[in-house]
């Protein structure tokens, strides 16, 4: 069993326009220990309402893995850092996984 209890690393993930984008994103937040690892995925295609209308783009998407105690400062940077005006940040909690692997999270996340 891992010492890190359920629900204390959490996956956060965001998109963003470009591959450069989303490289800077993931070496920025790993690199500030705000996230432990980051992995991009894209291209993708997202189709979304906005501005009362339908829009498609293609993005990247950015997962990052953090604590729950890290997750207040990792949102404030993204927010901050992030070229869209409403940047999408959703954060879920692992509820399960390896014992070795969350309490590497945790340490690559402590201050």
């Amino acid at each position: 069993m891992s010492s890190v209890p359920a629900g204390t690393v959490l996956t956060v993930l965001t998109t963003t326009d470009a591959a450069d984008r989303a490289r800077a994103l993931a070496d920025g937040a790993v690199g500030a220990r705000l996230a432990a690892c980051a992995q991009i995925s894209g291209p993708i295609t997202s189709v979304y309402r906005w501005d009362g209308g339908l829009a498609t783009d293609q993005e990247w998407q950015v997962l990052l893995k953090t604590t729950v105690e890290r997750y207040p400062e990792l949102e404030e940077w993204l927010v901050a850092t992030h070229t869209y005006d409403t940047p999408e940040i959703i954060a879920t909690p692992v509820v399960r996984g390896g014992a070795g692997y969350l309490e590497w999270v945790r340490e690559e996340t402590e201050r």
